[in-house]
């Protein structure tokens, strides 16, 4: 069984920055690709960043220069730093990895992270 924690949202002044984490625990071979979403009230929820199994990027527009996805194999860890934050990315953040285990690959999701900028 694989449980994802998240961690690091909180609120932050306009021009900030924080990093949040998703990591994973349990029966775990690897983490083949991580993506961030995010989901603001009354939006639907949003793919801000994403990371593949070759270390490959990509970012939404929104977000493009400011916020980098990385992840660190040997913790089983994906990340999210995000600078220079504005009110519109305050949202509730979801972690969502491909984890490779027993010679399967399955999706799992965060239980999310609640990002609030605003001075």
């Amino acid at each position: 069984q694989v449980q994802l924690v998240e961690s690091g949202g909180g609120l932050v002044q306009p021009g900030g920055s924080l990093r949040l984490s998703c990591a994973a625990s349990g029966s775990i071979f690897s983490i083949n690709y991580g993506n961030w979403y995010r989901q603001a009230p009354g939006k639907l929820r949003e793919l801000v960043a994403r990371i593949t199994s070759g270390g490959s990027t990509n970012y939404a527009d929104s977000v493009k220069g400011r916020f980098t996805i990385s992840r660190d194999n040997a913790k089983n860890t994906v990340y999210l730093q995000m600078n220079s934050l504005k009110p519109e990315d305050t949202a509730v953040y979801y972690c969502n990895v491909g984890i490779t285990s027993a010679g399967r690959l399955d999706n799992y999701w965060g239980q999310g992270t609640q990002v609030t900028v605003s001075s």
